[in-house]
């Protein structure tokens, strides 16, 4: 799950780390008034999105006046934001962080993470801050700094210093800079965060550091155990399928092609999905209704999947062992019914009572094509869908 900036930057307040003044507007009065309290003559005005990438879309700007800010919050309020992270579909602005100016002496880059591969938190910085860290590793792979953490003994006084001293951050930085990265380190682990970025970190003429902006993003399966982090999602910025889905008690993510799946099993749908690519057609989604699937839960999870417009066929693939293919079909019967489903439907159905399921669907009159095999289910699946975008 991942929180806008102002969020991240008020859990990161909490570890101590240093901020530069800003306050939160959802409207554009709120944006002079939020500058008016925090003074001074230059402010930032930021756009908050679950994208990075913001500056070179818009999203960030500098004002030198009252004015200014007034004319930047009136263009982003309500603008949806397009940058490489969030897909030609943008993101919607409905709130703004303004900032307090910083004068910036020196920008680094600083993230921590978990590297599920070597089964640590890593730290990883570079002094080059204020670039797509993705360039940086391209072009100077040299410059990036990484220091893995033992889980069973936590971040050393001595990793936080030596990743100080690659950042160029010594002298009366360096006790600072320990600091603010062993508070870093508890912010994620203390809310179960999987990244923490700060991009840039700065140094100020005045000598100060100062996390100029910052990116949290959450392990989804540890919010039942964090209800101030689970009251931070903002679903503006999800996918409405996927929150209607996690509304429904269904795991489900949106993707870009035009043959809606439900299947049953996160293993078994990702194989669908492959042989549906192999067939050359394109999912439209993943989705597992997982081993309970009755017919009203396998009802919600076709009106999930044709509430997609994009969609132009569906697979059902189940394979019943929990389950059983009677209960699947009875609830696909019941489903296609109820909805009114004209699209094609390819119906595959393996495991407990498959006999009794596919004597069902065949009884029901309905036009459900059938199939035994997975490959068979995506060949018959990606040729109707080909025949609806023909005809």
């Amino acid at each position: 799950m991942d929180i806008h900036e102002y969020q991240a930057k008020e859990i990161l307040a909490d570890y101590g780390i240093k901020l530069a003044d800003g306050g939160l507007a959802h409207t554009v009065e709120e944006a002079v008034q939020r500058s008016r309290e925090i003074g001074g003559n230059a402010w930032v005005v930021k756009a908050q999105i679950h994208s990075g990438a913001r500056g070179k879309a818009g999203g960030v700007k500098l004002c030198r006046s009252h004015e200014e800010i007034e004319s930047v919050a009136e263009t982003l309020l309500g603008k949806r934001l397009v940058t490489h992270q969030t897909g030609p579909a943008g993101k919607l602005c409905t709130r703004l962080y303004i900032e307090a100016g910083t004068d910036i002496a020196k920008e680094i880059y600083l993230a921590l993470m978990i590297d599920r591969s070597h089964e640590r938190v890593i730290i990883v910085g570079s002094a080059q801050g204020g670039m797509d860290i993705e360039t940086l590793a391209a072009t100077n792979p040299d410059a990036i700094k990484k220091i893995y953490i033992e889980p069973a003994v936590g971040l050393q006084d001595f990793q936080a210093r030596k990743m100080a001293f690659a950042l160029g951050l010594n002298g009366e930085l360096l006790n600072v800079t320990v600091k603010m990265i062993k508070g870093c380190y508890r912010a994620l682990r203390d809310n179960d965060a999987n990244i923490l970025e700060i991009n840039p970190l700065v140094v100020t003429q005045n000598g100060e550091l100062i996390a100029l902006d910052a990116k949290m993003s959450f392990d989804e399966n540890a919010l039942f155990r964090r209800h101030r982090i689970s009251e931070l999602r903002d679903n503006t910025q999800i996918d409405p399928r996927e929150v209607a889905a996690a509304e429904a008690g269904l795991s489900y993510v949106g993707l870009d092609g035009d043959i809606g799946c439900m299947i049953n099993g996160a293993g078994l749908a990702m194989a669908t999905m492959d042989m549906i690519k192999l067939a050359g057609g394109e999912p439209a989604n993943f989705l597992d209704v997982g081993g309970g699937a009755s017919a009203e839960r396998t009802e919600k999870a076709f009106r999930l999947v044709l509430a997609d417009q994009g969609v132009k066929a569906m697979l059902v693939n189940i394979f019943a062992g929990i389950n059983r293919c009677d209960w699947i079909a009875e609830g696909v019967v019941q489903a296609v019914r109820n909805i009114g489903m004209t699209l094609p439907l390819v119906v595959r159905l393996s495991g407990t009572n498959v006999e009794e399921g596919r004597r069902i669907i065949a009884d029901s009159g309905l036009p459900i094509i059938t199939a035994e095999t997975l490959a068979e289910a995506a060949e018959k699946v990606v040729a109707a869908r080909n025949q609806v975008v023909a005809g």
